[in-house]
């Protein structure tokens, strides 16, 4: 995006207060965006987002400052603007470039967004639109929409880095209303997959995913309320993989350990899950929503296995992380845009599969409750205690699937979930969502096989008995 002489400049000018290393990143990122309601498009939206942030580091702080001019004068400026915040007697120098890392994408797309026509975005969720509408007439309302993105990132470091990377994504969104006149229920699917438009021709069916999101809603709709009780959870694979993500993992990233804030601190090598849990965050995942190539400071993506086998074996660390945990880089870190500077993220994080047939788990399972979709919660990453919504459950009942239960929620705390997995299934899937932290909102995977909890706290209206 510039040339070797410039960035060294740059890099040089924001090290001029004392700083002892300085990065530049720059990103140029096309996205296009279609919404629609009961199969009317309400906006088709195309936008290109260029700039870049200079960042600058003293020991373990750090300064940011960002642009979205970059002609050499706004680069200078900028980067002497970061450096301003920080001030020391030494004096460091940029070092050449250890590689050349130019021109990289970890999948280069077989249909580029930009030979797309919008009639056939908006063909793909009409098609996931109809696709609801038929599955009942209690559907009342289907919104949809469809984005995709070609994001060009250049990073250069005065450590020698000097990386790009290419990230092609794209994703169709749907949720359905149900309503008998009285009640009203929602279901959503939201699939994605990092790659070209040819996502739609073999990963991701707009057809199944406008079906399967009615039929939740309507599911739900005739349901009778969740009773409340601490009872055995089974929860299913794919978007189940999000009590990973926000009760765990979060807890793991040198964002929470680094500051002292994290259940986990300090358990580097300690059992910290039950023995059939491997947790493993992976960003080299060719074609997945949240992989990527290289990090957003120019460092190599990474398979991190964080647990293995109930031990905890890493946390997930950016360069600051690491200078302030005496850990190693895992490469995770990200930023939303060029007006964020990065931090330790997930990318496509996952319980491992195992060895436990799924009717086995619910057969021995006596009384208790079936997650089959999960939807959004909270968590607190200091004592890891959270509280997520399940978007379709049903009752067990002697070891047998029942009715539907609505207005489920999963109470607990990390920590003890792990502790109490006593199962986990064969066949691991993703779900696709949007992960918000202090460095913006990145694309990450969650997913699972289907894992059974011995005894979960399960929140609900139902005024039965377990």
């Amino acid at each position: 995006m510039i040339s070797e002489a410039l960035a060294n400049k740059v890099l040089d000018a924001a090290l001029e207060t004392g700083g002892d290393y300085s990065e530049l990143y720059m990103e140029d990122a096309e996205n296009n965006v279609i919404s629609m309601t009961d199969m009317k498009v309400e906006d088709a939206l195309y936008s290109r987002r260029h700039g870049a942030g200079v960042r600058v580091l003293l020991n373990g702080r750090s300064a940011y400052a960002y642009t979205a001019d970059t002609s050499e004068d706004s680069l200078i400026k900028t980067a002497r603007a970061a450096a301003a915040a920080l001030k020391s007697d030494a004096r460091y120098s940029v070092m050449p470039a250890k590689n050349d890392r130019e021109n990289a994408s970890l999948l280069m797309p077989r249909i580029p967004f930009s030979e797309v026509k919008n009639k056939e975005r908006i063909a793909l969720i009409k098609t996931g639109s109809g696709a609801a509408k038929e599955v009942s007439p209690l559907i009342t309302q289907v919104r949809a929409s469809y984005m995709d993105t070609d994001k060009r990132v250049f990073v250069y470091s005065s450590s020698g880095i000097r990386s790009s990377d290419r990230r092609f994504r794209t994703r169709i969104a749907i949720s359905a209303v149900a309503s008998d006149g009285n009640e009203i229920q929602t279901g959503s699917e939201s699939p994605g997959m990092g790659m070209g438009f040819e996502a739609y021709k073999n990963n991701i069916d707009a057809f199944s995913a406008g079906k399967a999101a009615a039929q939740t809603a309507i599911t739900m709709l005739t349901a009778p309320d969740c009773p409340s009780g601490c009872v055995p959870v089974v929860i299913d694979g794919g978007f189940g993989g999000v009590i990973l993500h926000e009760a765990c993992v979060h807890s793991l990233e040198a964002t929470s350990v680094a500051k002292g804030n994290s259940e986990f601190c300090g358990k580097l090598g300690e059992k910290i899950a039950s023995d059939v849990v491997t947790a493993v965050d992976d960003g080299t995942l060719v074609g997945e929503w949240g992989s990527i190539l290289y990090d957003d400071e120019g460092n190599k993506s990474q398979r991190n296995v964080l647990i293995e086998n109930g031990i905890l074996k890493t946390y997930l660390v950016d360069i600051l992380g690491s200078r302030l945990m005496n850990h190693p880089i895992t490469g995770s870190a990200r930023r939303q845009n060029y007006m964020f500077a990065p931090t330790s993220r997930m990318t496509n994080t996952f319980f491992a599969e195992g060895k436990d047939d799924f009717d086995e788990m619910i057969r021995t399972m006596g009384n208790g409750l079936y997650a089959k979709k999960m939807g959004g919660g909270s968590v607190n990453p200091l004592t890891g205690e959270f509280n997520f919504a399940v978007m379709e459950g049903y009752l067990v009942k002697d070891g047998k699937i029942q009715s539907p239960l609505r207005g489920a929620t999963l109470v607990g705390k990390g920590a003890d979930v792990l502790m109490n997995i006593d199962r986990v299934g064969q066949k691991m899937w993703f779900g696709q969502g949007m992960c918000g932290s202090i460095s913006g909102s990145v694309p990450t995977n969650v997913g699972q096989p289907p894992i059974r909890v011995k005894m979960l706290t399960v929140g609900g209206k139902g005024k039965t008995q377990w």
